[in-house]
């Protein structure tokens, strides 16, 4: 039987309501009581980098500790308790491994994603397994990427032949890098040439291999609103439903064809976008694997200064802190004469330079001259000497037997005295070698207007001369006076690679260039035969 309490005047009084600051109070012991009564899970810490530290010295390998002993074994790769989106770049990389001419297999890209993902649950244990992974095999790939290149180039100078690196030394220059997602995504590893053309690789395969192919016959040019067989069979080989009409879907794969292919993008069919699509992708798809090749001999992303010389472009790149700040045409050798492959340091310039001239130019160019104006050499801007050596003395007119020249039983020293038409310009650039290659000013301006620039003996004649010097030396370089042969020394030697792409990125795709050195077809078999 329940009771209540009755308040009557002169009974107890009414307890007073309970204010809100004390009611608040009541609660909050209250929730404390319960749970104390009932404790909740506790909450997950997030892992420190201190716990993946330890787990990494207890368990890296004799290859890497040294690595991670020298950075406190901090993980590379984990930050914050998670792997970063460069993991999942350098899964992309290994997967994708046979653009750089390697096998797949080789890095187990599926193991090394599913540790990536076991790292996802954040235990110490797992991450540590994930970053260690991760660094083996991005040593491993970079070293294989990095492996000697199977083209022939000449190394004037034993600093610039390509070493396979360490497993260390590769590490230390990803751990190095401003950025670790900037240096995977740039491939910085590599030249941006070659990172460029195995992008191109990817590119191509994807867009176009997969395409009908056959041969399209000749005939005139054809563009939108043509009809007939020819646009029937361009239709197909594009892969572009059956019909007879170039139509504007047409025109726009057409142009995408001609812009990945470095051709002039004007939707039109003519005669050179027929060769190309006739030579077929997988021949497209062989020449960027040889020119890949070649680019792995130019030097990979740093803060170094270095000139690239592409001889099949005939063009010059400047490149400062990993990026090309400056570009300008050259004019090379000619098809009998070609450019070759080489690397060397540039060391000096040398301003009011004399030119010797090759002896068979002096044999085929200079004694008809000399004979049909009945004038001397020094009135025609030369010099004779009476050998090759540094020391050789100048010839009086008396003591050259042009008859045993003109023969070819003597060979005769011959050079152009500087000043205004002297072949070498104002200035040349030398980086020492015994082929007598080197890059120089020249005075025949009106040749870098031509599409083909192949008239040299092999030097490099650049567009502008003293551009090149002002971002050699930091300052315009000129004669103090009218001596010849004037040394300039540059304070830090610049490396100089010359190549020959004949498949080079293009701000649209790969341009497919004219091998005028006939070098391509020998070193796709030895390419081929690896």
């Amino acid at each position: 039987m329940s009771s209540t309490i009755q308040y009557s005047a002169g009974g107890p009084t009414p307890p007073a309501p309970l204010s809100p600051l004390r009611n608040r109070l009541l609660v909050c012991v209250a929730a404390a009581m319960i749970a104390g009564a009932f404790p909740a899970p506790a909450l997950a810490q997030p892992v420190t980098s201190y716990e993946v530290a330890a787990e990494i010295r207890s368990s890296v390998n004799r290859e890497l500790r040294t690595f991670y002993r020298n950075r406190g074994y901090r993980p590379l790769w984990i930050r914050n308790g998670e792997s970063g989106p460069e993991a999942d770049r350098l899964v992309e990389l290994v997967a994708s491994a046979d653009l750089d001419g390697l096998d797949p297999s080789d890095y187990d890209p599926g193991d090394l994603r599913r540790a990536v993902e076991r790292a996802r649950d954040g235990s110490p244990e797992a991450l540590a397994k994930a970053e260690l992974k991760l660094s083996r095999t991005f040593a491993d790939y970079v070293r294989d990427v990095r492996r000697p290149p199977s083209v022939k180039m000449v190394y004037l100078d034993k600093e610039l032949e390509p070493e396979r690196p360490t497993a260390a030394a590769v590490l230390r220059a990803a751990a190095v890098a401003p950025s670790l997602a900037d240096y995977m995504d740039r491939n910085g590893w590599t030249s941006p040439f070659y990172a460029r053309l195995r992008e191109g690789l990817a590119e191509h395969r994807s867009r176009w291999a997969g395409l009908p192919e056959f041969t399209i016959p000749g005939g005139p040019a054809l563009r939108p609103g043509s009809k007939g067989e020819r646009v029937r069979m361009l239709r197909l080989r594009l892969g572009h439903p059956d019909g007879a009409a170039f139509d504007k879907a047409l025109a726009a794969t057409v142009e995408d064809f001609q812009a990945a292919h470095g051709l002039p993008v004007d939707g039109i069919v003519g005669a050179t976008t027929i060769a190309t699509l006739n030579r077929g992708s997988a021949h497209h798809a062989r020449m960027i694997q040889l020119n890949l090749e070649r680019a792995r001999a130019l030097p990979a992303l740093s803060n170094d200064r270095h000139i690239v010389v592409d001889a099949a472009a005939q063009r010059l790149w400047l490149y400062e802190n990993g990026e090309a700040v400056d570009t300008m045409k050259v004019i090379v050798g000619k098809p009998s004469e070609p450019t070759p492959m080489l690397a060397g340091v540039m060391r000096y310039a040398v301003v009011n330079p004399y030119w010797n001239v090759p002896p068979d130019l002096v044999r085929k160019s200079i004694l008809p001259k000399l004979v049909d104006r009945g004038t001397t050499l020094r009135a025609m801007g030369y010099e004779a000497l009476s050998d090759w050596t540094h020391d050789a003395r100048v010839l009086e007119p008396d003591e050259i037997d042009w008859d045993a020249v003109a023969s070819g039983r003597q060979e005769l020293r011959v050079r152009q005295l500087p000043g205004k038409g002297n072949a070498m310009g104002k200035m040349k650039f030398m980086f020492p070698n015994d082929l007598g290659i080197y890059l120089h000013d020249t005075p025949d301006k009106a040749l870098f207007d031509e599409e083909e620039r192949r008239f040299s003996s092999g030097c490099v004649r650049v567009e502008d001369a003293p551009r090149l010097a002002k971002w050699l030396f930091g300052e315009p370089v000129r004669a103090s006076s009218d001596e010849p042969e004037q040394q300039v020394h540059l304070d830090r030697p610049v490396p100089v690679y010359i190549t020959y792409l004949t498949a080079a990125p293009t701000e649209t795709g790969i341009a497919f260039r004219e091998d005028a050195y006939g070098r391509d077809d020998g070193q796709l078999e030895r390419l081929a035969s690896r």
